[in-house]
């Protein structure tokens, strides 16, 4: 499924992405961020409008970050279950050449992956340069599913030494650090808290379980963890305090109307994509001068 097309005459209105930005330094406060704002768009069309306007820039962008082959795009997905993610991917790079792009979903580690550090298996999944990355869940779940269920920290084979209080502010430490030497490396990271209400859960959740072909979405253990809903909201609040940097930012996009998710983190990687100021490789004389054999060549075959 494609967004909607662009209709001819007045463009869409503008986004900004400050309104969801979790300024660097700052105290976040998940109240101070609406799950039902829509931003300048009134109704789905229009933003499925924009949408449609933001994936066609994003795909010409995306040639020239694969031709310029120097940068990466990460995009991390953050929710809570049925915020919307899988869809949120699904629409945005929509009309991305998959050869550019890659997802990766991370669910409970492995028995391997539990024999190496936390970032390990992220490590594995990143980007090459030219591409777009895309992270469905992440190394953040070892600061949000892990705090709200410390007792997954027992099958984790820390030393004894890193436990308590104090692992949570070593772990965001070195994210930043990780993030830090990424970007320093070319690789962009934009991270997407998909913001849905306790409410919208609910209804989706309902929805879920009335429609019969969308029962495979649903377990029981999506109802549990709603129970610890507090508990992730404090958490998430932590992560964004102390890991929303200047070189790899949290976004905090409201998922109660899924056509203004998907605008919204669009129209964000477009931002993203143009600020890196790229351009097609030029060649040199020596090959411009092949290219002109080559042309000769050809027009010189016979039928």
């Amino acid at each position: 499924m494609t967004a909607a097309a662009v209709r001819p005459g007045k463009s869409p209105p503008a986004m900004n992405r400050k309104h969801f930005l979790v300024r660097p330094g700052r105290r976040a406060r998940l109240k101070d961020f609406d799950p039902s704002f829509t931003g300048p768009y009134r109704d789905k069309e229009r933003a499925e409008e924009k949408l449609a306007q933001d994936i066609e820039e994003v795909a010409k962008w995306q040639d020239v970050l694969y031709a310029h082959d120097t940068h990466a795009i990460l995009m991390i997905f953050q929710a809570m279950d049925a915020a919307g993610k899988d869809g949120a991917i699904k629409h945005v790079m929509s009309g991305v050449n998959p050869q550019g792009c890659q997802v990766f979903s991370f669910k409970a580690p492995s028995a391997e992956e539990l024999d190496h550090d936390y970032l390990w298996r992220s490590s594995r999944s990143l980007p090459e340069r030219g591409r777009i990355g895309i992270f469905n869940r992440s190394y953040y779940e070892e600061v949000l599913v892990v705090r709200v269920h410390p007792e997954i920290l027992r099958g984790q084979k820390l030393p004894p030494q890193e436990s308590g209080d104090g692992l949570w502010k070593d772990r965001f430490q070195q994210i930043n650090a990780f993030e830090r030497y990424l970007a320093q490396n070319g690789i962009h990271i934009l991270k997407f808290f998909l913001n849905v209400s306790k409410e919208e859960q609910k209804r989706r959740f309902l929805k879920r379980i009335d429609t019969p072909e969308k029962n495979w979405k649903f377990s029981t253990s999506d109802v549990r963890e709603r129970q610890h809903w507090s508990e992730y909201m404090k958490a998430y609040e932590e992560v964004f305090q102390h890991t929303s940097t200047r070189w790899a930012p949290w976004y905090v996009i409201p998922a109660d109307h899924k056509w203004f998710t998907r605008a919204a983190v669009a129209n964000i990687l477009l931002w993203k994509l143009r600020s890196l100021k790229m351009s097609y490789p030029s060649v040199s004389k020596a090959h411009l001068a092949e290219l002109k054999k080559a042309k000769a060549m050809l027009l010189a075959e016979k039928e």
